[in-house]
């Protein structure tokens, strides 16, 4: 069995300016992607997701294209957004955003 290679790049801003800023992106991407509170988007085989959320007006997606990906979000808090997009193959993320009017998102591309 070959083992797999990861790159990850998460960014989690911490000023408003930066923070309003993803969080516009990613509600674009979702309005362009007809996703309303959270979306599950996966292409491939062998991929699990799931996104929870315990609050309002949180944005939770979730994109996989190749094989083997696995995504938890869970978002605890009013008006977060995050985004977890996983390319490749064998990547997995497990986050967990808390508190009110954050942003976020991560990167994985596997092989």
């Amino acid at each position: 069995m070959a083992s797999s290679a990861l790159v990850r790049i998460t960014f989690a801003p911490s000023g408003a300016e930066d923070t309003g800023a993803l969080a516009t992106g990613l509600r674009f991407y979702s309005l362009y992607r007809n996703i309303r509170g959270a979306g599950i988007r996966q292409s491939g085989h062998g991929n699990t997701a799931g996104i929870s959320q315990n609050s309002h007006g949180d944005l939770g997606i979730s994109e996989q294209h190749g094989n083997g990906h696995s995504a938890i979000l869970r978002q605890n808090g009013n008006d977060n957004a995050y985004g977890v997009f996983q390319f490749g193959r064998d990547t997995s993320a497990n986050v967990e955003q808390n508190g009110d009017g954050g942003s976020g998102a991560t990167f994985s591309y596997g092989w």
